[in-house]
């Protein structure tokens, strides 16, 4: 029997990082306002043995664009030589931001790190990062979230028959100025898909517990596969109670900073359905145990953004649900994620798939 040879331990050399603003092609508006421009933090995981592992964070606001990556310039000189293993990368790193936290911006830093060491050593094996996990790469079903903000019914209509177009479900924003309106845009909107078209809705975190309650009431014969996020993310007991009243499946998770997090959450009862983000969550070694909590529930798990990263996460998840599919990360992208009639196809090669489009990144630096 011949055994493989080992392969290489990898040695951080250095995190080279840039702040770039993509241009969205769907502006977004929210209850909470209007998002332009994608906020990108690039990250290249230089080792010592050649191999580099990328990754990009969403910032969000370009007001946390340079803090993430000053921040992460700032890790690089303080991980150097360590060795490539997420695991003991989190605990350094958690160990160092124990009195700071490890949420908001300090996170966003070591999340970026996590997922870049991960695509680094599945690149060094040869391996997509799905089949690195245990897993294979496969089809991922996915709904369109690349646009249906506050803009009102007509319009909502008109686009969410440009966003169904080859997928299965779309997403539409809610929490207008009051309850009939919500009403309106998602029966104009149904109206303009279908019924073969499964539909999902997000708050935004726009609405108090009462009011929460009241408008998950009004929608519940409207036909919505979840109500998302429909008041304060840390507001789990808040949750909680509008989902024991709520005829319609309660989605939270995008901001649930941690698997431990996510179990204070799920101890309350807050949610019927979660969607960690691979940012926020803790990279790929947070949202592995993250998965690991929602297999125990028996809760149905999506993906929150960075579809590139999370269509690999959820391929391993024993509970898999949605990926979430936007494409604000596509303008820096030598090759975007996939897509074959609403299913997100994980590409069979090393890593995630992430190699930088170097014109457009140079463009677009901010």
């Amino acid at each position: 029997m011949t055994m493989a040879s080992p392969q290489p331990r990898l040695t951080l050399r250095e995190l080279r990082v840039r702040a770039v603003q993509a241009p969205m092609k769907r502006p977004l508006q929210t209850s909470g306002g209007t998002v332009r421009v994608a906020p990108l933090a690039l990250i290249d995981l230089l080792t010592e043995e050649g191999v580099t592992g990328r990754t990009y964070l969403f910032c969000y606001t370009p007001l946390a664009l340079k803090p993430v990556v000053q921040l992460l310039l700032n890790l690089s000189e303080f991980l150097k030589g360590d060795a490539v293993a997420p695991l003991e990368l989190d605990a350094k790193l958690q160990r160092t931001f124990r009195l700071l936290g490890a949420s908001g911006v300090t996170g966003m830093a070591m999340a970026g790190i996590d997922m870049a060491a991960w695509d680094a050593l599945a690149r060094a094996q040869g391996l997509p990062l799905a089949r690195l996990l245990g897993g294979e790469p496969k089809r991922v079903p996915a709904y369109n979230s690349c646009g249906l903000g506050i803009i009102g019914a007509a319009r909502a209509a008109d686009e969410a028959v440009e966003l169904a177009a080859g997928f299965t479900a779309i997403k539409v924003r809610l929490g207008y100025a009051d309850a009939g309106t919500d009403v309106d845009v998602v029966r104009a909107v149904r109206r303009s898909i279908g019924t073969n078209v499964q539909l999902m809705s997000d708050y935004n975190q726009s609405l108090s517990v009462a009011e929460a309650t009241r408008r998950c009431e009004a929608l519940a014969g409207e036909g919505l596969a979840w109500i998302e996020e429909p008041t304060r993310a840390d507001d789990h007991e808040g949750h909680a109670q509008i989902r024991r009243k709520s005829r319609v499946p309660i989605q939270i998770g995008e901001n649930w900073w941690g698997p431990h997090d996510m179990a204070k959450s799920l101890a309350a009862g807050a949610c019927d359905l979660g969607m960690p983000d691979a940012m926020k969550i803790g990279g790929v070694t947070g949202w592995l145990r993250a998965a690991a909590l929602a297999e125990a529930q028996g809760l149905p798990l999506s993906s929150h953004l960075f579809p590139e990263v999370s269509a690999h996460l959820l391929a391993v998840s024993p509970t898999a649900h949605w990926l979430e599919y936007v494409d604000w990360a596509e303008p820096v992208l030598q090759q975007p994620l996939r897509l074959h009639e609403g299913q997100a196809l994980i590409p069979d090669e090393p890593g995630t798939g992430i190699h930088w489009n170097e014109e457009q990144v140079a463009r677009l630096l901010g």
